[in-house]
Formats: structure tokens, sequence, C-alpha cells
């Protein structure tokens, strides 16, 4: 596997574009189109909020099939708690999306992000669509991450290049996500393209198998959005042979590839935190079973304590033992060791003399990794989470105006 360059539009045959419609801003792109030139193989994984924004129930629909074609999507509005209406808007942004494309409107995706409970300004975004229908492009990759953006500071995008079978195939990946980023699912949006050949059920499968290691193992500010959603289209231009089942060669390293895709996507999301300086890289290992080692890896992800720790660089490792302690994870506290970097700070649960300075410097580094050896068996995982710092408050104390 080798990164390459080219983003969302690196794989074959997959055109994007992003435009300024002024949803919210006069001065930045906040609208963008993702387009396959062939039919596509799709699959989604959407929020678990039972406040839903009107797009993620109809992707649902539009993906009933297994396939689409062409994701429009917008920031500055997140089109959800809209009633009715809301629907409507949705519908009426993959008629016009269709219309502009020559497709069937339930090949259409639709996303949004921003403000909840505002209405879609619709003569706005209808115009935004028209204008992209005339210049879409093999290099438009940069303009749809930056449309995508609402509180990042940086864009998030990369696309990777494998050998199936000796055939070339490209994955490539744009998300967004800074606040409102917790897991099941966190706050993002991530649109997945791909010219592999491959089963509706199994690029399904693999899309739900890769979010759970990777977007449902972040945490910001344990906010769940109303419309996070990670989206993946497969055109099948790369002209592999088709993968079908699981148990194959060509699905293991498709999946390898797809989930360090994913993970970096999830990486950068995690490092984009509102206000965030620093990186939160949690290692649980030496579980009993894996599912153990999520739970409490996630748990501590999202402890406010330990991100507001990591930003004062206070070597505070209790902290980190009861974020696993209240997981609901069943393991025994008293064989547990903690890391800060490479500075073990607690022993079999209890604390130990450690070097402080050596500990802040730990703390202090662009990426913070915590380790947890629970000592029970040789399972883990992984999550990522950002510090907690004055200028989130500022950021989210003022967010609509």
């Amino acid at each position: 596997m080798k990164i390459i360059d080219g983003g969302i539009t690196a794989p074959q045959a997959f055109l994007a574009q992003g435009v300024c419609a002024q949803i919210k801003n006069h001065s930045k792109k906040d609208l963008g189109i993702i387009y396959s030139k062939y039919p596509c193989s799709g699959a989604g994984v959407f929020t678990t909020n039972r406040v839903r924004a009107a797009c993620i129930d109809l992707n649902s629909a539009h993906l009933y099939n297994g396939q689409a074609q062409a994701i429009v999507v917008n920031s500055g509005n997140a089109n959800a708690c809209t009633g009715v209406q809301g629907a409507a808007d949705a519908q009426l942004m993959a008629d016009y999306t269709a219309d502009l494309l020559g497709l069937d409107p339930g090949d259409i995706l639709v996303a949004s992000t921003g403000v909840i409970g505002v209405p879609m300004p619709m003569s706005k975004l209808i115009a935004g669509i028209n204008e992209l229908g005339h210049c879409l492009s093999e290099n438009g990759s940069s303009a749809v991450a930056e449309a995508i953006m609402t509180t990042d500071l940086v864009s998030k995008e990369i696309a990777v290049e494998i050998e199936l079978q000796g055939v070339p195939v490209r994955i490539a990946g744009v998300a967004k996500g800074s606040g409102m980023i917790h897991p099941n699912m966190a706050t993002m949006l991530a649109f997945i393209t791909t010219d592999a050949a491959i089963e509706p059920e199994c690029l399904s499968s693999l899309l739900k198998d890769s979010v759970n290691i990777s977007y449902n193992m972040i945490s910001v500010d344990r906010d769940t959005s109303t419309n996070d959603m990670a989206i993946i289209l497969a055109n099948g231009q790369a002209g592999n042979p088709v993968i079908a089942d699981s148990g194959g060669e060509d699905y293991k390293i498709f999946k390898e590839a797809l989930d360090f895709v994913n993970i970096t996507l999830a990486q950068k999301i995690a490092r984009d935190g509102e206000g965030a300086q620093h990186l939160i890289e949690i290692k649980v290992i030496n579980a009993a079973q894996e599912a153990e080692a999520r739970i409490i890896a996630r748990s501590i992800s999202s402890s406010n304590l330990i991100k507001a720790a990591v930003f004062g660089a206070d070597a505070n490792w209790g902290r980190i033992l009861a974020a696993a302690g209240y997981s609901g994870a069943d393991f025994d506290p008293n064989t547990v060791d903690i890391y800060l970097g490479q500075v073990k700070v607690a022993q079999d649960g209890m604390g130990m003399a450690f070097n402080e300075n050596r500990a802040q410097q730990a703390l202090k580094q662009e990426t913070v990794v915590i380790t947890v050896d629970l000592k029970a068996g040789s399972a883990q995982a992984t999550a990522w989470g950002c510090d907690l710092t004055y200028d989130y408050v500022k950021i989210n104390a003022d967010y609509r105006s």
C-alpha cells in the first residue's frame, strides 16, 4: 500500500468540486458534489442519535438497494429539527443534483452539517448546485474537503493505492469534524471513494467494521450529532476481480487499506478538535477480550478530566484509572499498569515513584500516548481524543453568531 495524491478523486472516474453558495458565510466554500461517472455499489453508516437530520433518513432509503452514484453536501446548515419542510428540502437537493447529472434521484445521497433548527436557504443551494454542475473536476477533492468544514481548522483528505491480483486499486476519502465528536458515531462526515469492484453486501460489511475501529473510537466533547455519517462509493473501474465474500485474500488486502484510510481521517478529526492543542492516543493492551479493551479506551478518550489534565500537562494518572473503572468493562483494577509515553506512572493499580519532569514532557508532545496495560490477556484496542482547552468554550459559546 502506498499513499498517493489526489484525494477523493484519485480513484478512476470520480469527479468533485466545491463552491461558495453563501449559506452562512460569504467568503468560504460551503457546497460540494462528489460524482462517479459510472454506477457504484454504495454503503453508509449513520448517527445513532434518535434526533436525526433529514438527510439521514433519505440516505438510508436511497442506499436500500446498495447503489448510489453521487453525493451532494453542504455546510453551514444541518437541516435537522426542521420538520416536514426539512425532509422536502433534502429531497429537493437530491432531485436537483440528479437532474443536473442525468441520474435517478434515488442514486443521489445528501449530507448537511452546521446549525440545527434553521430552515435551508434553498434558493442559494439550488444556485450552488447548478454552478457545481459546470465545474466538476478530477482535481476537485480539496475544494470538497474545504466545503464541508465548519469549525475545522484544517481540511482532511487521504488517498492510497493497493494491488489486488496485480491490478492497481485506489481508495480515498475526505472528512470533516472538530466539535460534537463522540463515539456512536463521532460527529463527522466522511466520504470514501474507490474504483474497486466489490459487491454491495461486502462493501457494507467492510464499512461497518472499519467505522467501529476508526470513527467510533474518537471523542472530542461527548456530544453525538444529528448528522453523522460515513459513506462509501465503489465504481469498479479498476477492473479487479469482484470482491464478493470475506474469505479471500483480496478482501483482506482491501480491508487493511480501507481501515488505514478511515483511521487516518479519524485521527485528523480528533487532532482538529475545537481548540485542541494535542492529539491523545489511548492504547489499552493485554486485555482479556477486545470488547473490554474498546470500552475502556473509549471511556478514557471521553473523559473531560483527562482531557483537561493533558492540556495542563498534569500527570494525574488517577483520572485514567477512574475512567477505566466507570467504563462498565470487566477487569481487575489491581493488575493495571499505566504509562504516559514511555514513563510508567502506576503499577498494579497503585501509585509509584516516577520522574515528574519526564511525565510532563510526555504530556507536552503533539501526540500524547497513554497506555493502559490490563495484564489479563492478549487483546487490545486504541482510541483517540484531544485535550480540552479554554478555546473550546470560546468557540462553542458563540457558534451561531
